[in-house]
């Protein structure tokens, strides 16, 4: 049998265990793909990770099929999570929001790191330091 052909590939930031009929048919309807099946099955994969935000790929195929791909959270997410405030700064220059350790930019790089253009912890923990600095977030050393 030949490799399905896909027509739609669509990224979606949702919340686990708990995705919004909304951002779904939003996103979704054009590409002709089963909502519903889409619904349950990414709340199933994620229900142990609930009250986060974890991404998606649905590649949607000719047939109307689809296919999830799970993403880590947001690093912007994982940070606010870290840190327990609600935002970044509204100006990051002049104004600072709380301080990261440096185990806990350890811990969110670990995690993020499937998913940076990064080969290793080290290089991640830049990217994740980086990201900290533009919300206005410190980041002990």
């Amino acid at each position: 049998m030949p490799p399905k052909k896909k027509t739609h590939v669509v990224t979606l930031a949702l919340e686990a265990g708990n995705a919004a009929m909304v951002d779904l048919g939003k996103m979704l309807g054009p590409t002709g793909a089963n909502m519903r099946a889409v619904k349950v099955e990414y709340d199933e994969a994620t229900a142990n990770q609930r009250g986060e935000i974890i991404p998606v790929v649905v590649t949607v195929f000719e047939d109307r099929s689809h296919q999830l791909t799970y993403k880590t959270p947001p690093t912007s997410f994982l940070i606010r999570k870290a840190l327990g405030i609600q935002s970044g700064a509204s100006n990051p220059l002049t104004q600072t929001v709380g301080t990261l350790s440096a185990e806990q930019v350890r811990t969110i790089a670990e995690r993020k790191l499937p998913d940076l253009n990064a080969n290793d912890v080290e290089a991640a923990i830049k990217v994740v330091a980086g990201t900290a600095r533009s919300m206005g977030v410190k980041v002990a050393e």
